[in-house]
């Protein structure tokens, strides 16, 4: 009887190609511009960036950028759209990774603190520029954050089925007011805060207890 052979099964993938320096440079030299926008946009608003100014934030001249974006509106869409889909993809993950229910809410709290701490400014550019993208990206990004709240009315739906479904979505949106406006509440315009900067452990500390007390306070019957 002849041996059937078996091809390997990774032999008949295709090889992924590693990245090129000059792909790797270019990969880089988006993130600084992504990075430095989020913060220009931040202190100046949208409208008080020019292209200019993104390049020189990053060492190159204006006409520099466009090797990277398409204009000043794709580097805004490109920072909103990829933090809302890093947001819903890394909600989904914690969600599935979580043993329980109980579990899976910490880790979202979790989560959603460590992207506020490490991300005030592009909080602050998605609170006062959104209306600055095109209708289609605007459109996408509200997509991206409803599978992100939807996540959480979902883990919290299964923990207190007492409230409704609307009543929970509320919570979330709340909840994400809480942390979202804490990391960067102290320093307004780029100014040091009057009191002493608490230790970035100690402010994590305070936003995750807070939230899982406010979303897991008991309630309150109101009838008479």
């Amino acid at each position: 009887m002849t041996d059937t052979v078996t091809p390997d099964a990774d032999a008949a993938q295709p090889q992924r190609r590693p990245p090129t320096v000059r792909s790797a440079a270019k990969a880089r030299r988006r993130e600084s511009l992504l990075k430095a926008a989020a913060e220009l946009f931040a202190q100046r608003g949208f409208n008080g960036v020019s292209i200019e100014d993104l390049g020189a934030a990053v060492g190159v001249s204006g006409p520099a950028v466009y090797r990277h974006f398409r204009g000043k509106q794709a580097v805004l869409a490109a920072l909103l759209i990829g933090v809302s889909e890093d947001l819903s993809q890394g909600g989904a993950a914690v969600v599935e990774q979580a043993s329980d229910d109980e579990s899976a809410l910490r880790a979202l709290v979790r989560f959603h603190v460590d992207f506020a701490t490490a991300k005030p400014d592009v909080i602050r550019v998605q609170d006062q520029d959104l209306g600055n993208l095109t209708t289609a990206d605007r459109r996408a990004v509200r997509v991206l954050q409803r599978s992100y709240v939807e996540l959480w009315v979902q883990v919290l739906g299964r923990l207190r089925p007492e409230i409704d479904t609307a009543s929970l979505r509320i919570a979330a949106h709340a909840t994400f007011g809480l942390i979202n406006s804490t990391p960067f509440s102290a320093r307004i315009h780029g100014r040091e805060p009057v009191q002493p900067a608490l230790s970035s452990e100690s402010v994590r500390e305070i936003l995750e207890r807070m939230a899982l007390a406010a979303l897991m306070a008991p309630r309150e019957d109101t009838r008479d």
